[in-house]
């Protein structure tokens, strides 16, 4: 088995309801369905520790593409095989490629709220909220592009639409989690939805996924990105 704790290396285990926890590296108690064979939790702050660093990257890039994008941050030291550090890195992947590839954002600005509000969302949403975060951060991503509020009208139609596309890619394939498998599903809804939507064309590229030794739960032939040479999507 691959390491998944971040203290003893063992496998996750999940629970169906809350329980009490103390996260092993800041004491921070908090209630949480995620510990690891040997009962240590690590909170999401701790999990995502050095994230800001992705800000200087997303800065500095001229890239237009947004999974040329996120597969450098997934290289960073602060992203893990899985965690919610990739409910940020979706939105602010896509946020970079769109502005790179003619888009009218204020990107610093923009990747600050997508940091704010892509951290708001925990570790195994996935399975327990029935919403993907990595789907999720699409719909960030469009709610801050289209500048959405609970009392807009087309951006608050756009932000909705958005994330069902995404989640509708991530839910046909299916589980077990993948961070990687569904931030890739999600970016390739929205280079389609904004090219729709904005006319703003970001690139793109066939992907052939490198985590997957990393994964121990790794779908193999059924992922669209296991071994592949053309990505049937």
């Amino acid at each position: 088995m691959n390491a998944e704790c971040l203290i003893c290396k063992k496998p996750l285990v999940y629970t169906e309801t809350d329980e009490f926890m103390e996260c092993a590296l800041c004491h921070k108690r908090e209630p949480s369905k995620t510990k690891c064979a040997d009962g240590h939790y690590i909170c999401n702050d701790c999990h995502t520790q050095g994230m800001d660093d992705l800000i200087g990257l997303c800065l500095q890039t001229p890239s237009k593409n947004p999974i040329t994008i996120i597969r450098q941050i997934m290289h960073r030291p602060f992203c893990h095989m899985h965690g919610p550090e990739h409910h940020v890195m979706v939105g602010a992947a896509l946020l970079t490629a769109f502005k790179n590839a003619g888009g009218n954002i204020e990107l610093h600005e923009a990747l600050i709220e997508m940091m704010n509000r892509g951290k708001s969302v925990p570790g195994g949403a996935c399975g327990f909220w029935g919403a993907c975060g990595a789907g999720i951060s699409t719909g960030m991503f469009m709610s801050i592009l289209a500048k959405s509020t609970p009392l807009a009208n087309e951006p608050f139609s756009l932000a909705h639409r958005m994330t069902s596309k995404a989640l509708d890619r991530i839910g046909k394939i299916g589980g077990p989690r993948c961070c990687k498998r569904d931030s890739f599903l999600s970016i390739l809804a929205a280079i389609d939805f904004v090219a729709k939507h904005f006319d703003v064309k970001m690139e793109t590229e066939n992907i052939v996924c490198e985590f997957y030794p990393q994964n121990n739960q790794c779908i193999g032939n059924r992922c669209p990105f296991f071994k592949t040479k053309i990505n049937p999507l």
